[in-house]
């Protein structure tokens, strides 16, 4: 009797236990569906919407499918969650900013959060960069960096240096000003290019990171300069890597002979660490590969280890006061959300954790697993390239990738990685561990093999 009450009460259990299952495969199916009918996703078609994953999870490295299948995380969601997921420190931050206040408008009112972030990032930051202008997303900062620029020299009596100088192959982001200096033909905003303001633009440095210099690298540029430099405002550009427009790695000697010539024709030096800043590429900055200081400098990203949107546009004391001395007097830019509370708070205690803890030897550990791991797809024959700076591994191919056929076998091998065009790449957060490395390099390696 007490056996069949036992029996009993197990299929009791499993039967509430399945009907559970049923529900929530119901409550996600819907999701999926709702999804896919309402809500248009980045770079995508809203006629033929590609494939998503319902999240009910996420925490360390790991992002938890509605499905019940875990996913070793490769991309620190879009390179900004480099402390992985649930971050107790950062969790803490939050919370208690929380229950001071979420928001406050920062015309006329300051905050302690604002404040302290300001200190401690223009401490981390290249040293002569002084004051800090903070905004809503890193597209945003540099609109910030290139108004800064054209303000600089009206303020300065010079009206007429109102043009950007770009490098090919170079991305800044989606919003108007950004894409203007983007690249204009290879890049994602070809469709928009007669439209935005014309800037100038020079071949990306043709001297690779870990090559010998080639002083030819930066004939273009000196060229350029003394045809243009009385309508130029500034030169930007991504140190060292750069980032979504096509994941490349140049020599460390262009930056500072670039900081040169800026100096030498009154040229603002714009660096756009956004996608390379806080520890990415081995250093704290990229700038820092050259020991350079650039006039203006805008972060965003990992700034707030992937919370909460927030970005920043860092300048000097010169350019400041150049800005400021001449009407109207001030530097025309107000963001609403500009210093929200809560992302300051977490970019603070994302700060702290770069500094006491040892983020370059886990970047140096990352960068050797994905050496190791991804040297076996120099022999596909789908293979162009495979390259490693930090914690950013890069597979590039001879033929773009269907996105959600490869994005799908990756997620059957238990990993997020999400390619485009030409590259499959991995950027896993600073706590991703050996045998992370290991699965995200072999799911890399054997998708590739596929192909």
């Amino acid at each position: 009797m007490l056996a069949f009450t036992c029996i009993q009460s197990n299929r009791q259990h499993l039967t509430s236990y399945n009907r559970a299952m049923i529900k929530a495969d119901d409550k996600y199916s819907r999701l999926a569906e709702l999804d896919k009918r309402l809500l248009w996703h980045p770079y995508s078609s809203m006629v033929q919407p590609g494939p998503v994953w319902p999240v009910v999870g996420a925490a360390g490295t790991r992002i938890k499918l509605a499905d019940g299948r875990e996913l070793v995380d490769g991309m620190s969601s879009w390179w900004s969650a480099i402390h992985g997921y649930n971050h107790p420190h950062l969790n803490n931050a939050v919370t208690e900013q929380t229950s001071r206040f979420a928001h406050l408008m920062f015309g006329g009112l300051t905050h302690e959060p604002a404040v302290q972030l300001a200190e401690r990032l223009i401490a981390m930051a290249p040293p002569g960069l002084a004051h800090l202008f903070l905004s809503d997303s890193g597209s945003v900062s540099v609109e910030v960096a290139i108004k800064m620029a054209i303000q600089y020299w009206q303020g300065c009596g010079q009206p007429k240096k109102t043009r950007m100088v770009s490098l090919r192959g170079g991305y800044h982001g989606d919003t108007w000003g950004a894409m203007s200096v983007s690249d204009p033909d290879t890049g994602m905003h070809e469709l928009f290019r007669g439209m935005l303001a014309q800037q100038l633009f020079v071949p990306r440095p043709s001297c690779r990171f870990g090559d010998i210099w080639d002083t030819s690298a930066i004939a273009p540029l000196e060229a350029l300069f003394e045809a243009e430099s009385q309508n130029i405002a500034a030169l930007i550009l991504e140190p060292v890597v750069q980032g979504a427009g096509g994941m490349y790695f140049y020599h460390p000697e262009y930056l500072k002979r670039a900081r040169e010539l800026c100096d030498q024709y009154q040229i603002l030096l714009v660096a756009d660490e956004i996608a390379t800043g806080f520890g990415r590429t081995g250093k704290m900055f990229g700038c820092n590969w050259a020991d350079i200081t650039p006039d203006i400098m805008c972060v965003g990203k990992a700034l707030t280890g992937g919370y909460m949107t927030l970005a920043g546009t860092l300048c000097t004391a010169a350019v400041a006061t150049g800005i400021c001395n001449a009407e109207p007097g001030v530097f025309m830019h107000g963001p609403t959300f500009m210093a929200n509370p809560l992302a300051c708070a977490v970019a603070l205690a994302s700060l702290e954790l770069l500094e006491t803890e040892d983020w370059a030897a886990n970047v140096n550990s990352i960068e050797a697993g994905l050496r190791v791991g991804l040297a076996p797809a120099r022999e596909l024959k789908a293979v162009s390239d495979v390259r490693v700076l930090g914690a950013i591994g890069v597979v590039e191919l001879r033929q773009p990738v269907r996105l959600a056929d490869v994005q799908s076998r990756f997620v059957e091998r238990g990993v997020w990685v999400r390619p485009f065009g030409r590259l499959l790449y991995l950027m896993p957060p600073y706590i991703s561990s050996t045998e992370d490395i290991e699965l995200l390099t072999r799911a890399l390696v054997e998708v590739t093999a596929t192909l």
